[in-house]
């Protein structure tokens, strides 16, 4: 073997030797890292799931609306519907809102009209204990349905 490649063989093992502590500190270093990341995915799925169940419910809520004859009853049975929706969902808000625009009902017989139904829930995320994360966000969602043009309206 030539002296040269004996010289750089010596070398590199040297190299290699001083790397081993290396390892330990890059895994000390990447394990909070990668715990972090892991609680940020939880937190953006947690968020995710909870504006599907917002727009579900108000998707609900407006249609359970725009099938009543009155806008008192639509509103009450726009906010059951929401309350329906979302614990069916498994979604837990803090606070929450039903806003019922029932205006489609002052309309005549025979003039198109809609309702319009918005949810405001505020989904809870300080139980995941990511630093920076905020403890809480509102999700609002809005789905407006018709009424049916020639039914009575009262």
């Amino acid at each position: 073997m030539d002296h040269a490649l004996r010289t750089r063989l010596r070398r590199l093992r040297q190299r290699m030797r001083h790397d081993r502590g290396l390892y330990s500190a890059e895994t000390a270093f990447l394990a909070p890292v990668m715990f972090a990341l892991l609680l940020l995915m939880v937190a953006l799925g947690r968020v995710t799931d909870a504006e599907g169940a917002v727009d579900t419910a108000a998707r609900s809520a407006a249609r359970a609306a725009s099938l009543e004859r009155d806008a008192t009853t639509a509103r009450n049975a726009a906010q059951d519907a929401a309350e329906r929706s979302l614990q069916g969902e498994g979604i837990t808000c803090t606070m929450s809102s039903v806003d019922v625009d029932t205006g489609g009902y002052n309309l005549d017989l025979g003039v198109d009209a809609t309702v319009t139904a918005t949810i405001a829930c505020t989904a809870k995320l300080s139980d995941i204990g990511l630093p920076g994360l905020p403890g809480a966000k509102t999700l609002t969602a809005t789905w407006t349905s018709p009424i049916d043009t020639y039914r009575g309206r009262g």
